[in-house]
């Protein structure tokens, strides 16, 4: 039996959206910047889906900017916030993806910004009476907030309304990662206050290679990839017509299923927990698991049996599909900074579980059975 756990990492594309980009990339193969009849076409589809971005976010078309993935998108907010907006400060926290921490780190090395690291109470969430003292001591800067909405590792959400109101009572901007909560959670960064916000959609069920980056329409910006006219001059490049059409239909897919699926996630969920409380003594959760977390991530620290790395490798053995953290660092071998930072024991072996809509109560209840031959010491058989 083969069991997947990773859907913090990528999911599985929907068929739905194989099946509409099959379809497109045999249909639509006309460059969309060209006047002909197979170009305009692939221009309207790019729209379309514009469009449909937009309307989830409760933003306006011309927000929407499309990107390689979540990454690109982070790097072209920190880098266009200090380059054209003149930020020469950046709050941010130890938490945050390294597409975050290492583009903040290179502004200081390349611009000399000054980069303040918020700190973390003691369930692993940001301080935000520190964030406030920062913003406050740093008046006299133009600063960038970049926080994301929900971490990678272990699901803590941040209270983004909160963020928002403290960047504008201080003039501040903000930029946050939504790679792990878009289609997931109700995203509104209007509501929010953001100017920057960075989405991904193989991470809703859509393809790899495609994500986008909102630009409030007050915040004026100059592109980091230039080369032609793409993107209302935003981004150069020949577009990615199927991967653009693919995610729009991902995430219409996401939203239309969000209440239910995250109905029936969180429960699945709650019987992992359960059933790994009652079977294994010793375990532990990292994260605020039972407060204001992502319903999709279960980080677990199981009791040191002596296997340390070979955990992971077990699981794998047994057919289960899980990893140690971010997907972004395995193989690093140096440990999760996110553990690190809220202070947890990287001698206990923690693997984060993560669910999306194919996931099943059989597939928690295998990993549990597995975990607990693993645990007792018995042969893990596949």
């Amino acid at each position: 039996m083969n069991v997947y756990l990773d859907n913090a990492a990528t999911t599985p594309m929907d068929p739905e959206v194989v099946a509409l980009m099959t379809r497109v990339m045999t249909e639509n193969y006309g460059n969309p910047s060209s006047i002909h009849a197979l170009g305009r076409k692939s221009r309207t589809l790019i729209e379309k889906s514009r469009k449909k971005v937009a309307k989830h976010l409760g933003v306006a078309p011309g927000e929407i900017f499309f990107t390689s993935g979540g990454t690109e998108a982070d790097n072209m907010a920190i880098s266009c916030a200090v380059r054209d907006l003149g930020v020469t400060h950046i709050i941010t926290s130890p938490l945050e993806h390294h597409a975050v921490l290492h583009s903040a780190e290179r502004m200081v090395e390349e611009h000399g910004v000054k980069l303040s690291i918020v700190q973390l109470l003691p369930d692993g969430h940001v301080d935000l009476g520190h964030l406030k003292t920062l913003l406050e001591e740093n008046a006299d800067r133009k600063t960038l907030v970049s926080l994301m909405h929900a971490n990678n590792e272990v699901g803590n959400l941040l209270d983004v309304a909160q963020v928002g109101a403290l960047c504008r009572e201080n003039g501040a901007y903000f930029h946050t990662d939504t790679v792990q909560t878009i289609g997931h959670l109700e995203v509104t960064p209007k509501e929010w206050g953001v100017h920057f916000l960075a989405a991904s959609a193989h991470k809703f069920h859509g393809p790899k290679g495609i994500g986008f980056i909102y630009v409030d329409e007050n915040v004026q910006v100059k592109p980091i990839l230039t080369g032609g006219s793409q993107e209302r001059n935003m981004r150069g490049g020949t577009e990615n017509l199927i991967g653009i059409v693919g995610m729009a239909k991902a995430l219409d897919i996401a939203i239309e299923e969000l209440d239910e699926i995250r109905t029936r996630l969180t429960d699945i969920r709650n019987h992992m927990m359960t059933r790994l409380q009652n079977e294994i003594e010793g375990v532990k959760f990292n994260g605020d698991y039972n407060g204001r977390t992502n319903y999709i991530v279960l980080n677990v620290a199981f009791p040191d049996n002596g296997d340390g790395d070979m955990m992971l490798f077990n699981l794998d053995i047994a057919g289960i599909a899980a990893s140690g953290g971010s997907a972004c660092s395995s193989g690093s071998n140096v440990g999760s900074h996110v553990l690190r930072a809220i202070g947890k024991n990287l001698n206990m072996n923690s693997v984060r579980f993560s669910f999306g809509k194919f996931t099943t109560k059989e597939d928690v209840d295998y990993a549990v059975d597995k975990l607990v031959e693993l645990i007792n010491g018995k042969a893990v058989q596949a």
